[in-house]
């Protein structure tokens, strides 16, 4: 009995050496793919001390880009925060024809490249030659090489981003807590907000920061559709390539490193102020 006790305790208690030695390759690998990469650029960014980030922020031309992106990206995560939770409900809690569909097609985001996007958004909603591009153009709409189309771009790239974070918490509870709300007599807002919403808030809060990542950082299909115009359509990312393509290395380092700060923040922030219970 002392012997397989002991043995017991050496099987459940004591990682084996091959366990180590996987943490090590896995800890190692994400060093070299994720941190040291932006420990660099930070370290890029503050080679000079503060001359490159002063000169950044001090150029109108860079701040507007900073700004344009925000607004581009906040925009983009209220559209995907409402419509993911919707579509996530969908498939969660309804049957319907198509719903296997929908669901692949809610990854194609994920799949296709973003250039791709960017030259599909073109062939629909763009000038002469695109599908809608007379009819929006003869009511003095706009959609491709502004704002509007840059939009579009972000939304698609970081559409299943809430969604994914969603489903599998709304597949865990269940619907047996709404179902007695609408026993009770509640509607289906009453049950959403007092219900499924104080119950999926994590999973909606980490789809919205992982989706506020992705729009700050995309490059490919806004690079398309945006027409990379100074002070009206660059947006930072496009500044980055710009500024290192012009050998303007430590403003290029400054820009990215700021791009990276928020997103990285952001994750930072959400996972200490969760609850260790809701972990």
């Amino acid at each position: 009995m002392a012997d397989h006790s002991t043995t017991t305790r050496t099987r459940t208690g004591s990682p084996k050496p091959g366990r180590y030695l996987l943490r090590l390759v896995v800890t190692t690998y994400l060093f070299l793919l994720v941190a040291w990469p932006l420990y660099l650029v930070g370290r890029n960014a503050f080679a000079d001390g503060f001359v490159d980030l002063t000169a950044i922020l001090t150029d109108p031309d860079v701040t507007h880009a900073l700004r344009l992106t925000v607004v581009i990206a906040v925009v983009a995560v209220v559209i995907n925060t409402v419509f993911g939770v919707g579509i996530s409900i969908l498939l969660v809690r309804y049957q319907f024809p198509g719903k296997r569909l929908l669901n692949a097609m809610l990854d194609m985001p994920l799949s296709v490249s973003p250039i791709v996007v960017g030259l599909a958004l073109v062939l629909v909603y763009g000038g002469r030659e695109g599908w809608f591009g007379p009819t929006l153009e003869s009511t003095g709409l706009q959609i491709i090489f502004a704002v509007p189309g840059m939009v579009l771009a972000t939304v698609f790239v970081a559409l299943p981003l809430v969604i994914r974070e969603v489903v599998p918490v709304l597949e865990e509870l269940g619907d047996d807590q709404e179902q007695a709300a609408r026993s009770l007599g509640a509607n289906a807002l009453q049950t959403f907000r007092r219900i499924t919403l104080p119950s999926i808030k994590w999973g909606v809060i980490y789809g919205v920061v992982l989706s506020l990542a992705r729009s700050l950082g995309e490059f490919g299909a806004v690079k398309v559709v945006s027409g990379n115009v100074l002070g009206q359509t660059r947006t930072a990312t496009l500044v980055v390539e710009e500024k290192y393509l012009n050998f303007d290395k430590g403003g290029a380092y400054a820009t990215a490193f700021l791009l990276a700060l928020v997103a990285v923040a952001s994750i930072i922030v959400v996972s200490a102020l969760r609850p260790k219970e809701d972990r």
